[in-house]
């Protein structure tokens, strides 16, 4: 959803919607071919970025952010229709962080960007993991509650 969102939003702009979740991407695939996005996007099966080649200008994640403890005080509507591995983030919620901000220098081009969806309470942490691998806040969005959703990080 998030590649497809981008691609209406950026009429020049192609991208690759990276998933563990063969359903996923066949849903991302057949949304995008209804939105006349088809040609312009692609769908890659990977785990985080085993299969990902290539450089990008934008990274962008909304990576399983719950840590495994909460998963089960999920409204019901959540944890009884998104697949579990959608979900858990690992002990802390925060494992897919660090995959991605120790794994993705390597895939942006110069002057690149990430942008990671995050839960409401996990700003200060996941800026600490960027931050460590030698990222930069450089924009955090908020959702509707007021609450910080979206970080943009760049080196």
């Amino acid at each position: 959803a998030i590649a497809l969102a981008l691609l209406s939003a950026i009429p020049a702009a192609t991208a690759t919607g990276v998933d563990i979740s063969p359903g996923a991407l066949a849903t991302a695939t057949r949304n995008a071919a209804d939105l006349g996005l088809g040609g312009r996007f692609k769908a890659l099966h990977s785990n985080w970025f085993e299969k990902v080649s290539g450089r990008y200008h934008l990274i962008a994640a909304n990576p399983p952010y719950i840590p495994s403890r909460d998963i089960g005080n999920l409204q019901d509507e959540v944890r009884d229709f998104d697949p579990r591995q959608a979900l858990d983030g690992g002990v802390d919620g925060l494992i897919p962080y660090r995959i991605i901000a120790g794994e993705a220098e390597g895939f942006l081009e110069a002057q690149g960007k990430v942008a990671v969806e995050i839960g409401h309470t996990q700003q200060s942490e996941v800026t600490a993991i960027f931050a460590a691998a030698g990222y930069r806040l450089s924009e955090a969005r908020r959702d509707l509650g007021g609450n910080d959703r979206v970080l943009v990080f760049e080196r």
